[in-house]
């Protein structure tokens, strides 16, 4: 009698015989053969699956362009980021820029008128042929008993004492009447209190300016000569008589003004000239205060001839 083995194994060789154990079927081969030529032959053709085709791209297409729509702009999103974080800072310093130019634009008239009276002032410095410390006016008011007054940026720190005379680009502004360490106070020579030795520069005639208290475009001084008898002409230029000492408290040969009319006053038998100062009073910025050579200044000196020290 066999075994169960026997029996099992001798059942698999009547049902396929030759076969070795393990081996698949013949006809089982021969079926996957046959399945992969036809797939081969529908591929090749391609009009058979074409329709199959087109069914599943009309049914995936939409399902695929939606999802790609709801994935991009998650996947985009650091790049979307990243790219606005650029435009928010280029535009940052576009602004800044701009605000830049425009703050130049504003400010380029003034910052030309002060090149020009800085340059002036060095005219002035070798024209006088004296030391000027440069400071600018910071504030305009009554001191005292004076009506016409200015104050300075610079004091005793720079080297300015009273009774030194105070010039610009276009002529004889004032004097010194009293210091702090970093300011000063500045008697205009049209405050009525003010006194000028001049002189007419055509004749050499000597006399004595007084202001009429202005500061606008009306500001006007007086000037009586010593010698009665002599009479100004129009368009006269007036300079300064300068002191005994030299310094203070006006410098000799700085413009004042010119003459733009002759009058006499019956009362004092006297002739009189107006006077038109060369300096606008209403637009004091940059001042020089002539010190002697060699001061000693917390700040840049103009010196005679022009250099600073």
């Amino acid at each position: 009698m066999r075994s169960f083995r026997q029996r099992r194994f001798g059942h698999a060789r009547s049902e396929g015989e030759g076969s070795q154990p393990g081996t698949p079927p013949r006809s089982l081969v021969l079926a996957l053969v046959l399945a992969c030529a036809s797939l081969m032959v529908l591929d090749q053709s391609g009009s058979v699956l074409d329709p199959a085709r087109r069914a599943v791209g009309e049914v995936v297409g939409p399902a695929q362009s939606v999802t790609a729509d709801v994935v991009r702009p998650i996947v985009e999103f650091p790049d979307r980021l990243e790219r606005q974080d650029q435009l928010r800072a280029d535009l940052a310093a576009l602004e800044a820029e701009n605000d830049d130019l425009r703050s130049k634009v504003r400010t380029s008239g003034l910052d030309r008128n002060r090149l020009a009276e800085y340059d002036g002032l060095t005219s002035a410095a070798e024209e006088i042929g004296a030391a000027l410390v440069p400071a600018r006016v910071i504030g305009i008011g009554a001191s005292q008993s004076f009506s016409s007054t200015v104050t300075i940026d610079a004091g005793s720190d720079s080297g300015i004492t009273p009774d030194l005379t105070v010039v610009n680009n276009d002529g004889l502004v004032g004097r010194v009447l009293r210091v702090t360490s970093t300011t000063a106070t500045v008697l205009l020579i049209v405050d009525p209190d003010s006194a000028v030795g001049a002189r007419v520069a055509d004749d050499m005639e000597l006399g004595f300016l007084t202001g009429r208290g202005d500061l606008g475009g009306d500001a006007r001084l007086d000037l009586e000569l010593v010698d009665q008898t002599v009479v100004p002409h129009k368009n006269d230029v007036v300079v300064t008589w300068g002191s005994s000492q030299g310094q203070s408290p006006y410098v000799s040969g700085v413009p004042v003004g010119e003459v733009v009319s002759v009058y006499s006053s019956v009362r004092e038998t006297s002739q009189r000239a107006v006077v038109d100062p060369f300096v606008d009073f209403a637009a004091l910025d940059l001042v020089g205060v002539v010190v002697p050579s060699g001061t000693r200044s917390d700040r840049a000196v103009i010196e005679a001839d022009g250099s600073l020290r």
